[in-house]
């Protein structure tokens, strides 16, 4: 992922700048622990501790099998995203041309979060939010001005229609939704930046209820 996506874009970067030499990238920096600052052997466990905990519950091996698989399946499609959008932040410094970074809906389905980050425009310098699972492609941009945050404000309205007609809203004088008040990046110790929604937070320690 991290090969491919360099590739990429040296090629983008090559049909708007002409020749360039080619970047050098330290696959160190993209994969591996400095995804998660976590070694790789102790978060491809947590399928196994997810069986493991589910069988020590009664759970049948069939169910148990089943969490377990959708964790890995979770955690490989989450490590592959977060190769390419370290790759991008990465290479994306030796490429000055680019300013900023756009998301890019591709798969069959696209959840709700990523189809209205795709309307916002990023910081090159910053990683791209994602949430497990996510499919997305992140692309460098040129700009020669900031073009605010919202890029697209024709497909975001399209967005609040089909939320309004979902919810049974009609009035676009009163929205009860906003979703560019709402949409937030979540710092996630683990995975970085996430997509979540205004007054979501990651539990931690301080929620777990030890035993006085």
């Amino acid at each position: 992922m991290a090969a491919l996506t360099a590739s990429y874009l040296e090629q983008l970067y090559r049909d708007i700048d002409g020749p360039s030499r080619r970047v050098d990238l330290d696959f160190d920096t993209v994969t591996g622990r400095a995804l998660r600052d976590v070694d790789p052997e102790e978060v491809y466990r947590r399928p196994f501790k997810e069986i493991w905990g589910a069988l020590s519950d009664g759970v049948s091996f069939e169910d148990a099998y089943a969490r377990g698989t959708h964790r890995l399946e979770t955690i490989a499609k989450t490590d592959l995203q977060l190769a390419r959008t370290h790759t991008v932040r990465e290479v994306g410094e030796g490429l000055p041309r680019f300013t900023y970074t756009v998301r890019e809906l591709q798969g069959e389905y696209d959840c709700a979060l990523c189809m209205i980050a795709s309307t916002q425009r990023y910081h090159k310098r910053d990683l791209a939010p994602i949430h497990p699972g996510c499919d997305c492609l992140v692309k460098l941009v040129t700009a020669d001005e900031d073009p605010g945050q919202v890029i697209d404000e024709e497909k975001l309205e399209r967005i609040h229609d089909l939320v309004e007609e979902a919810l049974g809203k009609s009035d676009r004088g009163g929205r009860a939704v906003d979703y560019r008040k709402i949409i937030v990046a979540n710092d996630h110790g683990e995975i970085g930046p996430v997509l979540g929604y205004a007054g979501q937070r990651f539990t931690g320690p301080d929620d777990i209820n030890l035993p006085t």
